[in-house]
This record gives structure tokens, C-alpha cells and sequence, in this order.
């Protein structure tokens, strides 16, 4: 079971993980233990909110096909329990992140004063630049 918020949860049998090989040096044990994990979350199928849904659907990540299924490999410890919750733990932020409303932003102006002093800047900056010109003689 996956806690998502206090009102979400992903059921184990949602979640699909498998055991592959790790990539990168190993040395003896390489090629004898899969301690890599994929995740796959099928995301039209579940039972998340639709709310959810739609914006994992609408997110633009390559961890998610264009048939909503998340797929994430995790990789980075040596061992498989690791793996496994750093992956589950990756697919809650993935979830989290896809659900945060962004803030609406206002169109500001910038005020007088300010656009007057970027002139004065402007001004000052070009009479610098005209003084490296050459000598006159």
C-alpha cells in the first residue's frame, strides 16, 4: 500500500515490480544478481481519483508512454528493498508533483520610477561605451 495523501492510496496490485540486472562495473556478482527494480503503474487503469489521472495523463514526462503507463527504474543501491522504495518513493513524487495547482500569475507593470531608472542606467552605460572610443586629437 502506497500513501499518497491522506485520502489517496495505490494498492499493492497496481503496482507491478520487477527484479532486472543492474548496469555499470559489478565485479564476480554482476552477472548473478538482479538487484535493479522496474516499476510499472498503469495509470487509466487505476483506482486514483480522476482528478489524478488527468494530470499524470497531461504531464509531459518520458517516464510515462503515450498508453499512461509509468515506468521507473530504479538502480542506484546494491540492494533490492532499497530499490524497490526508492522507486515506490519516486512514483509518489511523480504523483504529488503532477497534482500541485500552479498560482495563477497576474500581468504586472513595472512602476515609473523604475523604468526610469533602467533608462538613466541605459544612458549612463552608452556614455561609458562612447569614452573607450579612440583618441581625438
Amino acid at each position: 500500500m502506497l500513501k499518497i495523501s491522506n485520502a489517496v492510496e495505490i494498492a499493492e496490485w497496481e503496482i507491478e515490480i520487477t527484479q532486472i540486472r543492474s548496469q555499470g562495473p559489478g565485479g564476480q556478482n554482476v552477472n548473478k544478481v538482479a538487484s535493479a527494480v522496474h516499476l510499472r503503474f498503469d495509470v487509466p487503469n487505476s483506482a486514483l481519483p480522476p482528478f489524478y489521472k488527468e494530470r499524470l495523463m497531461a504531464l509531459q514526462d518520458q517516464r510515462i508512454s503515450k498508453d499512461g503507463v509509468v515506468v521507473i527504474k530504479a538502480q542506484s543501491f546494491r540492494t533490492l528493498e532499497l530499490n524497490k522504495e526508492d522507486a515506490l518513493e519516486r512514483l509518489k513524487e511523480l504523483i504529488l508533483e503532477a497534482i500541485k495547482v500552479q498560482k495563477v500569475r497576474r500581468a504586472t507593470r513595472p512602476s515609473k520610477s523604475a523604468r526610469r531608472k533602467r533608462m538613466d542606467k541605459k544612458t549612463q552605460k552608452g556614455r561609458t561605451k562612447a569614452l573607450r572610443g579612440k583618441v581625438q586629437v
